[in-house]
């Protein structure tokens, strides 16, 4: 079942959403000082690309650089990406079929804000470290 919702997934916004974030991520990486924040945009176009069967965690050796970065991030690029997927998620939910990918969608928005801090993990393991 993960994978005929990654596909349709992929197909109707995943690649979408995916580009968004390696734009701001290679942004990101031009300016030197925010690459941290490009590291970051790159891991969650991955996600953004395939999330069925992955799901975020918060890191537990995340401090106060993580909050002030995701504040930076917020005011930079997070609300843009979190726009993003707020209009695909309202697309998407309105037809039957594309209900549970606009769930999905608006629960990607809290990583879209707040992506430092955050680690991306397998559902089967939710509580595992690395």
């Amino acid at each position: 079942m993960r994978l005929i919702l990654n596909l349709i997934w992929l197909v109707l916004c995943g690649f979408w959403m995916a580009i968004g974030y390696v734009i701001a991520g290679l942004i990101c990486f031009v300016l030197i000082v925010t690459i941290p924040f490009g590291i970051a945009s790159m891991r969650i176009a991955s996600y953004a690309l395939w999330p069925f069967g992955r799901t975020t965690v918060e890191r537990r050796d995340a401090g106060a650089g993580s909050l002030i970065g995701n504040v930076i991030w917020i005011v930079f690029a997070g609300w843009w990406l979190a726009l993003g997927h707020i209009v695909t998620g309202i697309a998407l939910c309105c037809s039957i079929i594309g209900i549970p990918l606009g769930i999905a969608n608006f629960k990607l928005i809290p990583i879209s804000l707040m992506p430092l801090g955050r680690e991306i993990v397998p559902t089967d393991a939710p509580f595992a470290t690395r």
